[in-house]
């Protein structure tokens, strides 16, 4: 189906590398894993992200059910979580709480490199505290996480949106510096203009944006005396922490639902749509979905788009530990029986399926990455041994067969 690939083989142990790297250091910052539907009533989406955001108006899929309710295949992870938090009362028996997720999104829009209709985020939410600290903390454990994925030349953006008032004079400041300048907005942003006017700052048309910022000069100058107290402890935070940064004035992000930090990491690698990933502190939408007044400040990062920023793929998990090459259904048999049990110790062993000769299995040893491979021919079942050939040196021995599992159990855990 067009926007949507398979991953294979290599590619899959390429993510998997990846994600346990991610739950390690996810770990040492306490954050524990949260699992949500990938489908949602339609309106958590309309309410959380907001109408006249491109998501909303433009990106879900959403479909009419059976029991004639809206369902959405969901574009984002937040307001799934915050959900469950409130849902499973998360939010009273934990109060402050760090959560990780991993999983598919969808929305329905051009693929692109790096964006399918169905894509991958990792992403954390840390729901229950207001402090700039937390805000620090955020953006240091996003920039520690690329690190440690491999990821080199990463920019981050930051900005800050304010409270909900400072919004509203930061609205009021850009519709009084555009209203005279309308003609030279793209169709999309002279309907934002209307409906949801921030969302120009966020518009990807250049020639947009030259016009905006010759006219409009950033959020800072609508920030209150708290706002922008806070943001300076966010900056000072980071600079504590030698954590590398830009201003971004403009720097808005295509959801309703941020207030005060928002920040954005880009590669030049990805080209014109250059987003690895985004976040911010959102304090309003726990309360908007029914919740107690709970700060909270999160990130998401699109897997596919991390993947292409990397300079080197990372080394893959080695492949299968044992062999099993056989020339005969009864040495075949006692094949099975054997690698069932190391199997049961944890040992990764393999064996063939398909009927193919000695020659031809030694080859699926070597595809498959074995360490060692046990052959079993006519002599070895004879004997009563089981030749143990190392792939890499090349070097073999006879292993009498009532000592062969303990051996192998023995060289295994060296």
């Amino acid at each position: 189906m067009r926007g949507t690939r398979d991953l294979l083989l290599k590619e899959a142990k390429i993510w998997t590398t990846l994600e346990a790297k991610a739950r390690a250091v996810f770990g040492a910052f306490g954050y524990m894993e949260i699992r949500t539907p990938v489908i949602e009533e339609s309106s958590l989406f309309i309410r959380s992200l907001g109408e006249g955001t491109d998501i909303v108006d433009k990106q879900m899929f959403t479909f009419i059910d059976r029991g004639e309710r809206s369902i959405t295949l969901r574009p984002e992870a937040t307001a799934s979580v915050v959900r469950a938090y409130l849902e499973n009362n998360l939010v009273n028996e934990m109060g402050f709480v760090k959560l990780f997720y991993m999983g598919p999104m969808f929305r329905a829009e051009r693929p692109q490199a790096g964006r399918m209709r169905q894509f991958h985020q990792i992403g954390v939410e840390a729901i229950g505290s207001q402090s700039p600290h937390l805000d620090a903390e955020v953006i240091a454990l996003m920039a520690g996480l690329l690190d440690s994925l491999g990821v080199n030349g990463y920019n981050i953006k930051i900005n800050s949106l304010g409270c909900p008032k400072d919004k509203i004079a930061l609205a009021d400041g850009l519709r009084a510096a555009l209203s005279n300048n309308l003609d030279s907005l793209c169709d999309d942003c002279k309907v934002r203009f209307e409906k949801n006017i921030l969302r120009v700052l966020d518009c990807k048309n250049e020639s947009c944006r030259n016009s905006v910022r010759k006219i409009f000069k950033g959020t800072g100058e609508c920030l209150c005396a708290e706002c922008a107290s806070h943001f300076d402890t966010v900056k000072k935070a980071l600079d504590g922490l030698k954590v590398n940064y830009t201003l971004e004035p403009y720097l808005v992000r295509g959801l309703d639902y941020y207030t005060k930090t928002t920040f954005e990491v880009t590669h030049k690698k990805l080209g014109a749509q250059d987003a690895i990933g985004a976040g911010g502190r959102y304090d309003n939408l726990v309360e908007g979905l029914g919740g107690p007044a709970k700060g909270a400040c999160g990130f998401a990062l699109g897997m596919e788009r991390t993947v292409m920023a990397l300079d080197e793929l990372p080394v893959l998990p080695e492949g299968i530990y044992l062999y099993f090459a056989t020339m005969g259904p009864d040495e075949y048999r006692l094949a099975f029986n054997i690698a069932m049990e190391l199997r049961a110790q944890g040992i990764s062993c393999e064996l063939d399926y398909e009927g193919k000769s000695l020659k031809a299995q030694m080859r699926s040893a070597d595809r498959l990455g074995a360490k060692y491979t046990a052959i079993i021919g006519e002599d070895e079942l004879k004997n009563h041994t089981l030749t143990l050939r190392n792939m890499s040196t090349k070097e073999q021995r006879a292993l009498p067969e009532h000592e062969f599992i303990a051996e192998i159990e023995r060289i295994f855990v060296k």
